[in-house]
């Protein structure tokens, strides 16, 4: 009976990590497409994230039925509960890749980045698929210095975010209505994926180490 229980917090692990490999795909897609105004390739992330969707899903359930039927204690029971608020928070990364996508397609054939500030989109998705790539290795691995790479690239995803607004709040800007909404929607969405993916990592340390890398007030800004 035990050793069926470690088979399914085996299944557990795999499933978020195949998660996290369609969620880096996904936002590697979604800020080339943004990047590009390329409308197909936006298309494809967006009829993804059902898929995303659906094996969150699925790993709920599993770990639900873990609980119901193994009633885990200790260290087995906070495996599976963070193994549920892990996935809520890729799912979300998901959501976000698929966000960004959507700016896309409203925009064609127009470009969603506004004039002045494709080097600093371009390097935001650069960073936000370097932390997914980084996130996913993390959790197959439980590499726990994985964890301080995500943290530094989430640093540097969000001094770009406050340069954006900082750009469009300056004087000089001369964007339009629509130039200023696409690029604040757009920082704030990956400087959002960023931090889902600082979230989880910490998590992934606690499980580890019994230590809890943050506070409440943090955690919960991340939605």
């Amino acid at each position: 009976m035990r050793e069926v229980f470690h088979q399914s917090l085996e299944d557990v692990q795999a499933r978020l990590v195949e998660i996290a490999e369609l969620v880096t795909v996904a936002i590697d897609k979604a800020t080339r497409a943004f990047g590009s105004s390329d409308v197909a390739l936006a298309e494809e992330v967006i009829d993804a994230d059902a898929v995303i969707d659906d094996k969150a899903i699925a790993l709920d359930e599993l770990a639900i039925e873990i609980l119901a039927r193994q009633q885990p204690v200790a260290r087995d029971l906070r495996i599976v509960v963070t193994a549920l608020r892990v996935s809520a928070s890729l799912e979300r990364m998901g959501d976000i890749a698929e966000h960004i996508a959507q700016l896309t397609r409203m925009r064609f054939p127009e470009r969603a980045i506004p004039k002045g500030l494709k080097g600093t989109f371009t390097r935001m998705g650069e960073l936000d698929v370097e932390v997914a790539r980084t996130l996913t290795e993390l959790l197959r691995s439980e590499d726990l210095d994985l964890a301080e790479l995500i943290r530094n690239s989430d640093d540097a995803i969000d001094e770009l975010h406050i340069s954006v607004f900082e750009k469009v709040l300056s004087d000089s800007w001369q964007g339009e209505a629509s130039a200023t909404v696409d690029a604040t929607l757009a920082s704030r969405y990956l400087e959002r994926f960023g931090d889902h993916a600082v979230s989880i990592s910490k998590k992934v340390v606690y499980l580890a180490t019994g230590d809890w890398a943050g506070n409440d007030d943090e955690e919960a800004a991340v939605v």
